[in-house]
C-alpha cells in the first residue's frame, strides 16, 4: 500500500517481505550444499550467480522435493533440515503471491528449523517457553548460521501471519537470534542480520516506537560488510529510511546508484537483480509517494 505525504507511514511487515525476497535469496548458497558436495557447490552457485529470478523460481521446487527425499533417508539431519528451512523459506518469500499457500511453506519452514535447533542445541519448544529462558538458550549458542536460519524462517513465518497479533510478538525473539548472530559473526550471509535488524528497526516511524536512525545504521553497515556489493542494502536503505522519513533526494540518490551498479559479483547476482528491479519499481512510483 502507499502512503501519500500527508499521511505518515504505517506501521507493518511490508519490509521483512522484502527482507525474504532479497536476502533469503543468498541463504540458498547452504541449501544444496549440505546435501551433497561437488553437485552441491556448483548447484548453489549457478542459483547465487543467475541473472533471470524467472528461472530460478522455476527450478526451486525439484530441489524442495530432492530435499524433502533426503530428509526422509536422515529425518534426523540438522544440516538437512536447515538447508530445507533456508529454502522453503526463501521459495515463500521470493516467489509465491498466494496468501494461504505462502503461510502453508512458511510454517513448514519454521518447522524444520525449529526442529534442527532441538536436535543440534537443545532448543526444543522455543516458541512456547518463556521469555527469559529462551533468551538464555540464545545467549547459550555459537553456531551463526543455526541462529540465522531459524531467525529468518521465523522471520518469514510472522511476515506470512502479519494478521495474527500472536504471531507479531514473537518478533522479538527474531531480534534476539538476529542480535546474537551480531555478536558470533556480523559478516554472516554478506552481513545479513543487519538487513533484518534495520527492517525491524523500520517497522513503524518513531512517534509508534521505531528506530530509523538505528535502522540506517543497520543498513549501511550491511553495505560495508558487503564490500559494497550487496545492493539489498541500499535498496531498503530507500525504501524503509528515506520514505519513512520522507527524504525524497536520499531516496532518489540512492536507487539511481543502485541502478547505476553492475549487478554481478560473487554470490549476490541472483539478489542484485532483484534488488535492481525492486529500485526501478520504488523511482516509479516516488512522485505517487512523495
Amino acid at each position: 500500500m502507499i502512503h501519500g505525504k500527508r499521511n505518515p507511514p504505517r506501521p507493518g511487515l511490508r519490509g521483512l517481505a522484502l527482507a525474504m525476497l532479497l536476502v533469503g535469496v543468498s541463504g540458498c548458497a547452504a541449501v544444496i550444499s549440505r546435501a551433497t558436495d561437488p553437485l552441491a557447490d556448483n548447484l548453489t552457485q549457478a542459483i547465487l550467480n543467475h541473472n533471470d529470478p524467472e528461472t530460478i523460481a522455476a527450478a526451486v521446487p525439484t530441489y524442495l522435493v530432492l530435499l524433502d527425499s533426503l530428509l526422509q533417508s536422515a529425518p534426523e539431519d540438522p544440516g538437512l533440515l536447515l538447508a530445507s528451512a533456508t529454502l522453503h523459506s526463501a521459495f515463500a518469500g521470493n516467489f509465491v503471491q498466494d496468501a494461504d499457500r505462502s503461510k502453508r511453506l512458511h510454517a513448514r519452514a519454521l518447522g524444520l528449523a525449529g526442529e534442527a535447533a532441538c536436535l543440534a542445541a537443545a532448543g526444543c519448544a522455543l516458541r512456547s517457553e518463556p521469555y527469559p529462558r529462551f533468551e538464555a538458550w540464545v545467549g547459550e549458542q555459537e553456531d551463526p548460521a543455526l541462529l540465522y536460519t531459524l531467525a529468518t524462517s521465523w522471520a518469514g513465518y510472522v511476515q506470512a501471519h502479519s494478521d495474527d497479533w500472536r504471531a507479531v510478538a514473537e518478533l522479538a525473539r527474531v531480534r534476539a537470534l538476529l542480535q546474537r548472530v551480531l555478536v558470533l559473526d556480523e559478516a554472516h550471509e554478506h552481513g545479513g542480520a543487519h538487513l533484518y535488524l534495520g527492517v525491524l528497526d523500520t517497522l513503524a516511524p518513531p512517534a509508534l516506537g521505531g528506530r530509523p536512525e538505528e535502522g540506517r545504521s543497520h543498513f549501511e553497515r550491511a553495505w560495508a560488510l558487503s564490500e559494497e556489493r550487496h545492493l539489498t542494502a541500499k535498496v531498503l536503505l530507500a525504501e524503509r529510511y528515506a520514505r519513512m522519513l520522507f527524504d525524497r533526494e536520499l531516496h532518489d540518490q540512492v536507487l539511481r546508484e543502485v541502478l547505476a551498479a553492475d549487478p554481478e559479483a560473487p554470490g549476490l547476482t541472483l539478489a542484485n537483480t532483484i534488488a535492481q528491479a525492486q529500485a526501478r519499481a520504488l523511482l516509479a512510483d516516488a512522485d505517487h509517494y512523495f
